[in-house]
């Protein structure tokens, strides 16, 4: 089972960032999930997924750019968005979900 598959099957929220490391626009997406991990503690599954490596799951939400962000709730996507965010922004709305 891997790590995504694990998350989706727990109660708490699971917030995915999808990146590619070669656009530059997805090159934070590492680094902001890990300073939400430490923000959000347990509270939250908090996940960094390079899309080159996954396009089963990029078929299967149909993401159309990176970096996208994905909140998954009881295992449904509850948020969905594009672009840069900043980890204080995605904390308020992994909070909303908690």
């Amino acid at each position: 089972m891997n790590e995504l598959t694990k998350a989706l099957g727990e109660a708490k929220p699971t917030l995915v960032g999808l990146y590619k490391p070669s656009k530059e626009s997805s090159d934070g997406v590492p680094a902001v999930v890990d300073q939400l991990r430490s923000q959000l503690g347990d509270k939250a599954n908090v996940l960094a997924v390079d899309g080159s490596q996954n396009e089963d799951l990029i078929k299967e939400y149909k993401v159309a750019s990176y970096p996208c962000w994905l909140l998954f709730k009881d295992g449904a996507v509850a948020w969905r968005d594009y672009g840069c965010k900043h980890a204080g922004e995605l904390e308020h709305i992994v909070r909303e979900f908690i």
